[in-house]
């Protein structure tokens, strides 16, 4: 990767995607990574997951001015018991980008990952690397990532490049 920041073209560019699949971006904020996901998943659909009213509806307006129609929009809150309010496997992948670090319960977070994925589903956790220098200051090690993702019944399959500032780890359910 070129720059520091994360980029979510480079970083799905590392991940095995078909154009059919289901995908979901949890905490998806302004939508970075659901549009880019939505523009390769062009045969699939996106869930855009944030508890935020706002960022949602701005969202929605952007969707609309660049004319993607493959993202449902969904407010929900991923800490809650079925808080993405999606159906048990019915995801391909499921990204989660730079929301662990400001989660109270990050173990929530992810057991609705693991319960709204397939059978071979794809997770992806990207967040700040405790090493560099800018960030916020409550960040997650790999490491603890790592542990409660096995703890909840996911396989790590590799860590990819997420840029200069983030690690970026692969699940597989």
């Amino acid at each position: 990767m070129t720059q520091g920041f994360l980029n979510p073209e480079e970083v799905l560019d590392q991940l095995k995607l078909r154009t059919d699949m289901l995908a979901a971006e949890f905490g998806c904020g302004s939508g970075g990574f659901t549009v880019s996901l939505a523009k390769r998943l062009d045969e699939g659909l996106v869930y855009a997951i944030d508890i935020q009213e706002g960022v949602l509806s701005a969202l929605k307006s952007r969707l609309l001015l660049e004319g993607i129609n493959n993202i449902k929009i969904v407010r929900g809150n991923l800490e809650k018991d079925k808080g993405s309010t999606l159906p048990s496997s019915c995801l391909d992948v499921v990204v989660i980008p730079n929301v662990l670090f400001q989660a109270e319960d990050k173990i929530a977070i992810i057991t609705e990952a693991y319960r709204v994925l397939k059978n071979r589903g794809i997770l992806l956790i990207i967040d700040w690397n405790a090493e560099t220098p800018h960030g916020p200051t409550n960040r997650i090690s790999r490491d603890d990532v790592k542990n409660m993702a096995k703890e909840k019944g996911l396989e790590f399959k590799e860590e990819i490049n997420a840029g200069k500032y983030h690690y970026g780890l692969v699940f597989e359910k």
